[in-house]
């Protein structure tokens, strides 16, 4: 399989982190450790949107220099990274030296193209998502003009350069009809499909009315239209506009995870963007849904923005992590309520997994002297062997971004492992079969690891903690999944001193 690149967007910085920006690192975060623990080469970019209208009036709001304020609001992202504990390869900063490079660049070349021209526009436009809007999209209420999102318009009229978007719409049909994985889920796919066969205009892509941008090198009176500044960012990151450049050469064409209201951005502009230039067009854009809170929609005027740092403060990272990915389906919208992240923990994690490693390792450690012997037989054990020929299937689950169904996988293998020990009964069997005993601690201690390794991309610091458990196991990069071989050279486990992985929730 090729190598993996994997993008969040890059984050609008005119506010802090919030759950919506979390859930997507998260996402590419279980992509692309899922693919290092199959041993392909992956690349995973985040960062921060910092030109345009919003930035530049939120600066001017504060009293301060934009380049300063987007320091300071870029770096909320950076400690975002920290705090969800990504395994990000770079950040890349919209405002860096690199990135004016390869926009300018993808600029000129258009231009040179002819798929960009001078003219004027007049229309109804969002700043807070930086995009004109289309008269048939346009909701009134109480007198003022919204889009389907809810965002504010005002009426926009200045000189402008336009990218001839209506040249590229049947080229556009075309390539979806060719690559009909390019936009998943589905519905997402018909929905853009839609959109373009009800006629593209050509898009404006410069603007004069404010300066918080990148240049066009061939006017100084214009600034590059924020998203294509701001898409660019993918090809920056890999060294564009050296199309040689190693990074470029190797992790080329990339996969997008979007949030579903920016999936035209990702799935139309974009493309179109690159094949104007003759540059590959992205692999595919992933678009998933939003989150409510306790069954109301978020905003700031309710007061019910989820912040990060405080719920992992109260539950737990890994908890979370889990949560989020398991709840729903990706791609659909899905509710973050205190109850459901509350049976999830004490029912699956606190429960069904963290409790079996518990009574399991701690009844090893205090009656066998920490150790548990291995033969040939274990890995037969009929539960093992099942894990381990589902593996094909959970690959598939991850592949087609089937998180949910991945998870609940692995864990009705923890219910058969639970219904084992409990059938089994080892601590009867102390007195009765010692040597059963010895053979059915054996078997479960084999799939905790096996479990624990799939479970891995998701849970990487308490499937860490597991793998801790087993002293004799630190020569082994057991985060790959191959990796679980290796475990066969060996005649016994040592076993440290358990503590429980997870608090339940009262």
């Amino acid at each position: 399989m090729q190598n993996k690149y994997f993008t969040t967007p890059i984050y609008y910085v005119n506010d802090k982190p919030h759950i919506g920006h979390a859930y997507t690192s998260l996402a590419v975060d279980i992509l692309k450790r899922f693919y290092i623990s199959r041993g392909i080469d992956s690349f995973f970019l985040t960062g921060t949107d910092e030109h345009g209208q919003k930035v530049e009036k939120a600066a001017i709001d504060q009293g301060i220099d934009p380049l300063k304020f987007t320091n300071g609001v870029s770096q909320n992202f950076r400690d975002l990274s920290d705090l969800l504990n990504l395994s990000n390869d770079d950040f890349i900063r919209t405002t860096e030296e690199r990135h004016k490079i390869s926009a300018q660049n993808l600029w000129k070349v258009l231009l040179e193209k002819d798929e960009i021209y001078l003219s004027k526009y007049s229309g109804w436009y969002s700043v807070r998502d930086e995009a004109f809007v289309a008269e048939n999209e346009i909701v009134e209420k109480d007198g003022k003009k919204y889009n389907g999102f809810g965002s504010e318009l005002s009426w926009v009229e200045e000189e402008s350069y336009f990218f001839r978007l209506s040249k590229w719409q049947d080229k556009l049909l075309k390539f979806y009809k060719e690559n009909t994985d390019f936009i998943v889920p589905k519905s997402r796919a018909n929905e853009v499909i839609k959109f373009v066969e009800s006629g593209l205009k050509d898009l404006s892509v410069s603007r004069t009315t404010f300066k918080w941008g990148i240049g066009v090198p061939n006017n100084k009176n214009h600034i590059i239209y924020v998203w294509l500044d701001a898409l660019t960012n993918y090809i920056s990151a890999l060294g564009y506009p050296e199309t040689e450049a190693d990074l470029y050469k190797k992790y080329w064409p990339g996969i997008h995870v979007v949030g579903k209201d920016i999936i035209r951005f990702h799935a139309i502009f974009w493309p179109a963007f690159l094949m104007a230039a003759d540059l590959s067009p992205p692999k595919q854009i992933v678009a998933h849904g939003w989150w409510t809170n306790e069954g109301q929609k978020i905003s700031k005027s309710l007061g019910n923005v989820i912040d990060p740092n405080e719920l992992i403060n109260v539950y737990g990272l890994d908890s979370i992590r889990y949560f989020l990915f398991r709840e729903v389906p990706f791609g659909n919208d899905g509710d973050f309520s205190k109850l459901a992240i509350k049976n999830r923990i004490n029912g699956e994690l606190a429960n069904n997994y963290g409790n079996l490693i518990q009574r399991i390792l701690s009844f090893i450690y205090k009656n066998l002297e920490q150790n548990i012997e291995l033969t040939e037989e274990n890995y037969d054990f009929d539960i093992l062997k099942q894990i381990n020929e589902s593996e094909a299937e959970l690959f598939k689950f991850i592949e087609n971004y089937k998180f949910d169904e991945y998870l609940k996988k692995l864990f009705l293998f923890m219910n058969d492992l639970n219904n084992y020990v409990d059938k089994t009964a080892p601590w009867a069997l102390k007195k009765t079969d010692p040597e059963e005993m010895k053979r059915v601690l054996a078997n479960i201690s084999l799939c905790i690891i096996r479990v624990t390794q799939y479970l891995s991309p998701f849970m990487p610091l308490k499937s860490k903690e597991v793998f801790k458990l087993f002293d004799n196991l630190d020569d082994i990069d057991l985060f790959h999944f191959d990796n679980f071989e290796k475990i066969k050279s060996l005649n016994h486990f040592k076993i440290n001193k358990p503590e429980p992985l997870f608090t339940k929730i009262e």
